[in-house]
């Protein structure tokens, strides 16, 4: 396997795939401290806390954070950062966001302007990417949307958002395309667009915004697994994936990236390992997604991924935060103690 995305982040040698940059860590974030926690425990949590993760710009009131974050890391590589440092973010702004949900509800409507307040959420991003354009930076696009145009199109909410979602997510992937970025979409996960009903149309819908985007340089490929608890790779698909073939995240993407291919889409991919450390999990069904009971963190980020497809395993979820308060009294959730 080529070297990659290396963790420090090495993603393949071409000018829209990271080589050895190594992931920026935020100085301070609110896990750097466990006032709740002592000894032992104390002591681990705080190595979880200098663990590397992305950062959400889910409001627009978020997007100057990253002047501070981009300005740290062409410091540090001024510096003599070895291997130089990259940002990682993600994008997540979109009106009427999680529309089959209510836990991620975001600030815009599309009833009320959403999409032209989109256009100017990402115009700012991409003002700070060009103003620090000798900074490498790689961006989430968008988790938990088009995903819903594959399987939610009978929610009421999700029909109405259709349109909107591809048009700002088109938007968003022309105007992020720049030399210095590497962009990859959300693709939900196995238990999601991993059924055999689901994965050919999720390839062709990628394929289509890809192609009416302009095929972007910078579109990498896909992110599974975003926030979610799925293994990487699992002897004994678990009894709560019902039957899906597709029942850990290695056998997703590797069942997704010939459809990919074939449609004209970037078969690359990164996976969030950061809530999948204990398999098989406790859940009910592969639906429960809320606070689940007794998770762990999965492996630290790494490029050691051992799949030519899989770029690198990364913590998109931030270590430790939790998904709001609970949506279903499924016992295998619990509320978010905030």
């Amino acid at each position: 396997m080529s070297p990659r995305f290396r963790y420090s982040l090495q993603l393949e040698s071409s000018q829209h795939s990271p080589t050895h940059w190594k992931q920026h860590q935020a100085p301070t974030n609110k896990y750097d401290t466990v006032p709740s926690l002592t000894g032992a425990m104390a002591v681990k949590a705080s190595a979880v806390a200098k663990v590397p993760t992305f950062v959400w710009l889910d409001t627009a009131s978020k997007v100057p954070l990253m002047a501070t974050f981009l300005a740290n890391i062409r410091a540090a590589n001024k510096a003599g950062a070895s291997p130089p440092v990259a940002g990682t973010f993600v994008v997540y702004d979109l009106p009427d966001r999680d529309c089959a949900a209510l836990a991620s509800n975001g600030e815009y409507s599309i009833a009320n302007g959403g999409v032209a307040n989109y256009y100017k959420y990402i115009d700012s991003i991409k003002a700070l990417l060009v103003t620090y354009s000798d900074v490498k930076v790689i961006l989430v696009i968008e988790p938990d949307s088009l995903a819903n145009m594959v399987t939610n199109m009978n929610v009421p909410k999700c029909a109405n958002a259709a349109a909107a979602y591809k048009q700002c997510t088109q938007y968003a992937i022309e105007q992020l395309n720049l030399p210095n970025v590497s962009m990859y979409l959300d693709a939900g996960h196995g238990g999601w667009l991993g059924w055999e009903a689901n994965i050919g149309p999720a390839a062709k819908l990628y394929a289509d915004l890809y192609k009416a985007a302009g095929k972007p340089a910078a579109v990498r490929g896909l992110v599974t697994n975003v926030a979610n608890y799925n293994a990487w790779s699992i002897a004994t698909c678990p009894s709560y994936t019902q039957g899906d073939a597709n029942c850990d995240e290695k056998r997703y993407i590797n069942a997704l990236a010939p459809l990919l291919t074939a449609a004209g889409f970037p078969a690359h991919f990164i996976v969030d390992v950061s809530r999948n450390g204990v398999q098989p999990t406790a859940q009910l069904a592969w639906g429960d997604w809320c606070n689940l009971k007794g998770t762990g963190f999965g492996v630290r980020p790494t490029t050691n991924t051992g799949d030519v497809l899989a770029d690198a395993f990364v913590w998109v979820k931030p270590g430790g935060e939790g998904d709001d308060v609970m949506m279903s009294s499924s016992s295998s959730q619990v509320p978010d103690a905030k």
